[in-house]
């Protein structure tokens, strides 16, 4: 977002653990002693199974409500065996129990325009195999859905959950409600929490600072049904819409993504162009030059894909709507907000397009390490902008005035507070005020990069982001992993830079 600113394993390994799994007084360590070898022969270089869902939604546009059908095929990729799955609810960070959670106080009047609103995600029914299992919806304001299992849950095993939910939205600038102009369906349904090997579910909830996400990539089918009057803005394969009188019914399908998401509109317009094999749409209503819009849409594929990597889908959808903050990712969509005029509007495309690699593609925790795709993402524009010089925007502005606004921010807060906290390496919920955010992840962010692109070269710096790239597609990267492979693949020791600048070492000289 930019801000107003185990292998698998051989089926012969499976047999033979379900025979262990039925005499579970047996050690499970034990099992696994004994079957290695026949993984290591069968199982190595295989492609992880992904969780899979199976959306259906019906929008009631009168009374801004849904009912939803969530079929979840979930995986087990860790090394232990489950009782339960964890599942966040997101939406109901909009609830009235959720107050607060969504955005700062500065921003609440561009938030709701028209008063306070709440909306939030009710569960009606969690079954599994047909057969109604136990489940609670726990947390800070009801934001966690905890599945009960009938049978632990072993590694490399599935099991489907079928989640029925009911939805109302709020009048809300936001990921997910609706304004003026558009319905947003953003982080709107169940998604399973990551799961991490010695930490469990990450089960963090929504802060108003950042993008409090974190996910793993999955499979998705999406069925919605909504008002002939609408038009959808969606992203994925197969995209088809059939006429059933009253309604538009809206299927598509995505793979190994993060999420999915749509956006509903009376007023849309849309125009289209290929990038290669890739159709980037952008759906708008109120866009002085909107092919303009498009063709930067267009260029930040294409200079993105040659410089980090191709992009790997086929199809990317960029949309305005409302929303309260600059713009919003999503796998192959992002919305764009139609507060942003200009420049800015430019500067937001290109901004969300980069999070299509730094967040889309390879994955972090966004919540407890906002900086791995954000600050990556502001630099990735900076160097967007460097190779288009028709914007006006060049590389050095970008970094000058980055440099300015820190030297700023550093001396406002300095007066008020008497010191600042500039560390980077921070869960969004350690971050005082937006600002204290704002500044120390994007704009000190594309300062460390721009550092770095000093210390090593910028062909050694783009050589080793598109290695990066390619290395942890799909996957989910944390900090140390990170600094890491920056420092093999540069044959530098770097952990001392990124730190230094990570814990706030860095310092600067101000007015």
């Amino acid at each position: 977002m930019i801000l107003s600113q185990k292998f698998n394993l051989s089926k012969n390994f499976i047999y033979q653990m379900r025979i262990c799994y039925s005499m579970r007084k047996l050690s499970f360590l034990l099992c696994l002693i004994f079957i290695v070898p026949i993984v290591f022969l069968t199982g190595c270089g295989e492609e992880q199974k992904l969780c899979s869902y199976s959306l259906v939604i019906t929008y009631d546009d009168e009374n801004k409500t849904a009912q939803g059908a969530c079929v979840v095929d979930y995986v087990n990729t860790s090394d232990n065996a489950f009782d339960y799955i964890l599942f966040h609810l997101y939406p109901n960070a909009f609830s009235e129990e959720g107050e607060g959670l969504v955005c700062s106080t500065s921003n609440e009047a561009k938030t709701y325009p028209n008063g306070k609103s709440f909306g939030g995600i009710e569960i009606v029914n969690v079954k599994i195999a047909g057969s109604q299992v136990e489940y609670s919806v726990e947390g800070e304001a009801d934001m966690l859905l905890k599945v009960q299992l009938e049978q632990q849950l072993f590694p490399d095993e599935n099991v489907k959950i079928e989640i029925d939910f009911n939805l109302k939205l709020p009048n809300a600038n936001h990921r997910f409600g609706y304004g003026e102009n558009a319905v947003n369906f953003g982080n709107f349904y169940p998604i399973a929490c990551v799961y991490e090997n010695g930490k469990g579910f990450m089960s963090e909830g929504y802060v108003a600072n950042g993008d409090p996400f974190y996910s793993d990539v999955a499979n998705y089918s999406v069925t919605v049904s909504y008002p002939k009057k609408l038009k959808i803005a969606c992203s994925g394969d197969n995209i088809k819409t059939n006429d059933n009188g009253q309604y538009f019914t809206t299927t598509f399908s995505s793979s190994k993504v993060r999420d999915v998401s749509f956006v509903l509109s009376e007023n849309f317009s849309v125009i289209s162009a290929k990038s290669g094999d890739c159709l980037i749409e952008y759906y708008y209503y109120n866009d002085d030059d909107p092919q303009g819009s498009l063709e930067t849409a267009v260029k930040a594929v294409e200079f993105y894909s040659e410089t980090f990597g191709d992009y790997p889908y086929s199809s990317l959808t960029v949309v305005q709507t409302n929303f309260v903050h600059g713009g919003m990712e999503y796998p192959r969509l992002v919305m764009i907000s139609d507060t942003v005029s200009g420049l800015d509007y430019d500067y937001v495309i290109a901004h969300e397009i980069a999070h299509q690699w730094w967040y889309g593609v390879v994955g972090n925790d966004e919540y407890n390490e906002a900086w791995l795709d954000e600050s990556l993402t502001e630099y990735s524009t900076a160097l967007f902008f460097e190779n288009y010089g028709e914007y006006n925007i060049t590389y050095d502005k970008v970094i000058s005035g980055a440099e300015s606004n820190y030297k700023f921010f550093l001396s406002i807060y300095n007066k008020i507070q008497g010191e600042v906290d500039t560390s980077m390496l921070r869960a969004l919920d350690e971050f005082n005020t937006e600002p204290e955010y704002i500044n120390n992840i994007y704009t000190r962010g594309v300062l460390l990069f721009d550092t770095l692109r000093s210390e090593l070269g910028n062909k050694k710096l783009n050589s080793t982001l598109k290695a990066y790239f390619k290395e942890f597609a799909y996957k989910n990267v944390n900090t140390s992993e990170f600094i890491s492979y920056f420092s093999s693949k540069s044959g530098r020791n770097l952990e001392k830079f990124f730190n230094s600048w990570l814990n706030g070492e860095v310092e600067f000289v101000y007015a």
